[in-house]
């Protein structure tokens, strides 16, 4: 076997892997299969089934998943880390924050920062009202209302 033909294996096995763990991952979280066998996630990948297959217990060779039952496998703790970290990473682009929003377990939301700005929402500079204050002082209407 050449080089170039064991790199071509480990670059597809570590595509396979996150293909995968991330497809379990997520319909393990869903409800939809916490075991899965290779022919119903081949469906689910547009895979082959047998390629899915070989790619299966390859990790559960590796320690990512678990034969369960008859060809169904089930993520272990490793693959569960594995599956939620490669998710993560895949799908970062669209589970951010939005502009503005605190992210999950922003100190803002902290009993002993009541009152204090949160470093998510503009400040404005001084003199200027608050973004969605009022506009003059002592006016009760919040600018764009």
């Amino acid at each position: 076997m050449t080089l170039a033909s064991r790199a071509e294996q480990a670059l597809d096995a570590l595509y396979w892997r996150g293909e995968i763990l991330q497809a379990m991952y997520w319909m393990r979280g869903e409800g939809i299969n916490a075991e899965v066998g290779a022919a119903r996630l081949a469906e689910f990948l547009a895979a082959d089934a047998d390629h899915v297959s070989v790619q299966m217990r390859l990790l559960e060779s590796d320690g990512y998943l678990d034969c369960v039952a008859e060809s169904r496998y089930t993520l272990t703790p490793a693959g569960v880390a594995e599956g939620g970290r490669s998710f993560a990473d895949e799908f970062a682009a669209l589970t951010h924050t939005a502009h503005y929003e605190c992210a999950p377990g922003c100190w803002c939301h902290d009993p002993d920062h009541v009152g204090e700005p949160c470093p998510s929402q503009p400040q404005p500079k001084r003199g200027e009202p608050p973004p969605d204050g009022p506009s003059e002082p002592g006016e009760d209407t919040p600018r764009g209302a």
